[in-house]
C-alpha cells in the first residue's frame, strides 16, 4: 500500500492550528441559525399571516438554494446592494452564509419540536393564570428545545462540514490547509485522509457532549 503515514503525521499539526477557526465559525453560525430559526418557528404560533408569509419565503429561500451559491452571493452581493457592507470580510461573509441557511432547517426542526408538545399544557398553563409568553417560556419552551436537540445537534455536525466551503471565499480553515499542503506536496490522499480524520475526531467529541447533554435533560422524566 502506497500510503506515506510519516507525511500524514508531519503535516497533522498544520492542519489541527486551524480548528479555531473552524469552530468559531460554526459556533457563532449555529447561534444565528439557533436565533432565527427560533423566531421563524414562533411566528407560525401566532395568527399574523404576513409574517407567516415571511417566513414560509425565507424558509423556502434558503433550503432551495445551495450552500455555496449563498455564500457568494452574500460575500460579493451584498457589497454591491449596501454599501456598508464594503469592508465585509470572508470569514464574516460564511459565517453570515452558514447562519442564515441552517436557520431555515432549524426552523422546521423547531416546528416539530413545538407540535410535539401537547396543547393542552397550554391551556393549563393559562388556566393556572399564566400569561403565554410565562407558559412558554416556563413550560413549553424547555420542553420543545429538549425534543428539538437531536435535531439541532445533526444541524451542528452539518455546520461544522459545511465550513470546510469557506475556503472559496479566501478562508484558510482545516480543509483549505490541507489542500495547499496537498499542493506544495502532491501528496493529495494522505493529506485529505488527515484533514477527514481530523474531521471525524471533531464530530466524534461532540457527538460524546452531546449525549452528556441529551442524558442530562432526560433526568426529570426518568422515574
Amino acid at each position: 500500500m502506497n500510503l506515506d503515514f510519516s507525511y500524514m503525521i508531519e503535516v497533522l499539526p498544520a492542519i489541527l492550528k486551524y480548528i479555531p477557526i473552524t469552530l468559531l465559525m460554526a459556533i457563532i453560525a449555529m447561534i444565528i441559525a439557533v436565533a432565527i430559526g427560533l423566531a421563524l418557528a414562533l411566528v407560525y404560533k401566532t395568527n399574523f399571516k404576513i409574517l407567516i408569509y415571511a417566513a414560509n419565503v425565507y424558509i423556502s429561500f434558503f433550503r432551495a438554494i445551495p450552500m455555496l451559491v449563498q455564500l457568494f452571493l452574500i460575500y460579493y452581493g451584498l457589497p454591491q446592494l449596501f454599501p456598508v457592507f464594503t469592508k465585509l470580510d470572508a470569514v464574516t461573509a460564511a459565517i453570515i452564509g452558514l447562519g442564515f441557511k441552517q436557520a431555515a432547517f432549524l426552523a422546521e426542526i423547531f416546528r416539530a419540536a413545538f407540535a410535539s408538545v401537547e396543547k393542552g399544557q397550554l391551556e393549563a398553563c393559562l388556566a393556572g393564570g399564566m400569561s403565554k409568553f410565562q407558559a412558554y417560556r416556563r413550560i413549553i419552551l424547555p420542553q420543545a428545545l429538549r425534543n428539538a436537540l437531536p435535531g439541532t445537534g445533526n444541524t451542528f455536525i452539518s455546520l461544522i462540514k459545511e465550513t470546510s466551503l469557506a475556503f472559496t471565499l479566501g478562508v484558510v480553515e482545516i480543509f483549505a490547509e490541507a489542500k495547499m499542503q496537498a499542493s506544495n506536496s502532491f501528496r493529495y490522499f494522505e493529506a485529505y485522509l488527515t484533514v477527514a480524520l481530523v474531521y471525524w475526531a471533531i464530530i466524534v467529541v461532540y457527538t460524546y457532549v452531546q449525549k452528556l447533554i441529551e442524558k442530562y435533560l432526560d433526568r426529570p422524566y426518568k422515574t
